[in-house]
């Protein structure tokens, strides 16, 4: 690891910043990992795109249909395309926490920056604070590596601002990916933003996150390699705009997306989010493949209304 145990904290505020993508997996048509095209892929987003860290083997990675080996093997190839270019971070997220502590072992040894655990399905709803705080101290126990939290509805119930306040002082705990109103990740922020890097996946809150909250990094959904090209990088320039304290600039960059954002919207079958945007990805130039079942893929009139979408949305590609 590039740091100690009791440095994580020190070394995610310094070096953690910036626009991170939760990378989609590509699988051949047999439904194997195209690794080849994953590290296509990799490659393109660091150098044409200057995406900054990458969430490797979540949900946009389908890790629920991988085996814990291929979900080891997607670390490794992600740390080898980042090559030092970029940070990675890698999903452990399980039922199971045997699986999850196999999962951050491995991570912490193959030279993964971080890792995410989100909050796990608990089969009671009330009150659950404590063997969460239990759940994440125990995980913090057999590893150095340090550890985002993640809360979302699926687990089904969100984490309080005031229990992630709590889980802010473990020590390897470093950040969170909050996704939850903005109500409340604004007090997490004001509870513990000395402690603990607060983000969430939207991009269209980003820059008022960045503007109101003094947020440095958006950790992470697909966008930034979305509604991106080479020739078109609009989320990376109105980022740096608003970094650098150039406000009404980046305001004007991030509301020209909307477009491009609107034809993702209305194209997006609700029940196939990663088909659409592998398809998406094709279109662009990148590698999409197919899903693993029990997911879904497109049908030809919904490749067909999204390439005219994506054809219309203003994106340059060259």
């Amino acid at each position: 690891m590039k740091y100690s145990r009791k440095d994580a904290k020190a070394h995610a505020f310094a070096h953690t910043k910036g626009i991170w993508a939760a990378a989609l997996m590509p699988f051949r048509a047999d439904l194997s990992i195209d690794e080849e095209g994953f590290a296509r892929n990799m490659n393109h987003w660091i150098e044409d795109l200057g995406i900054d860290g990458f969430f490797i083997a979540g949900k946009q990675g389908e890790f629920f249909s991988m085996s814990i080996d291929e979900r080891k093997r997607a670390f490794d190839l992600a740390v080898r395309a980042a090559d030092g270019r970029a940070q990675t971070i890698m999903s452990c997220s399980d039922q199971n926490m045997d699986v999850v502590i196999d999962l951050a072992r491995h991570a912490q040894n193959c030279g993964a920056d971080y890792i995410v655990v989100h909050a796990p399905v608990l089969h009671f709803f009330r009150q659950q604070d404590e063997t969460l705080v239990r759940y994440y101290e125990t995980i913090a126990s057999k590893v150095d590596i340090g550890i985002a939290l993640w809360s979302h509805p699926d687990s089904g119930y969100l984490m309080s601002p005031q229990l992630c306040n709590r889980l802010a002082d473990i020590e390897t705990v470093v950040a969170i990916k909050y996704s939850v109103p903005r109500d409340m990740y604004a007090e997490l922020t004001r509870l513990a933003g000395d402690r603990i890097l607060v983000s969430t996946a939207s991009e269209e809150e980003w820059l008022d996150n960045i503007l109101e909250l003094g947020w440095r990094l958006y950790l992470c959904s697909s966008p930034p390699y979305l509604i991106q090209t080479a020739a078109d990088r609009r989320m990376r320039d109105y980022t740096d705009l608003a970094f650098a304290g150039k406000a009404d600039e980046a305001r004007v960059l991030r509301d020209s997306l909307e477009p491009v954002r609107q034809a993702l919207r209305a194209t997006r079958p609700s029940e196939k989010p990663h088909a659409h945007q592998k398809y998406w990805q094709e279109l662009l130039g990148q590698t999409g493949g197919r899903v693993r079942p029990p997911l879904l893929e497109l049908t030809r009139a919904e490749m067909a209304a999204t390439k005219q979408a994506f054809e219309n949305c203003g994106l340059k590609l060259a």
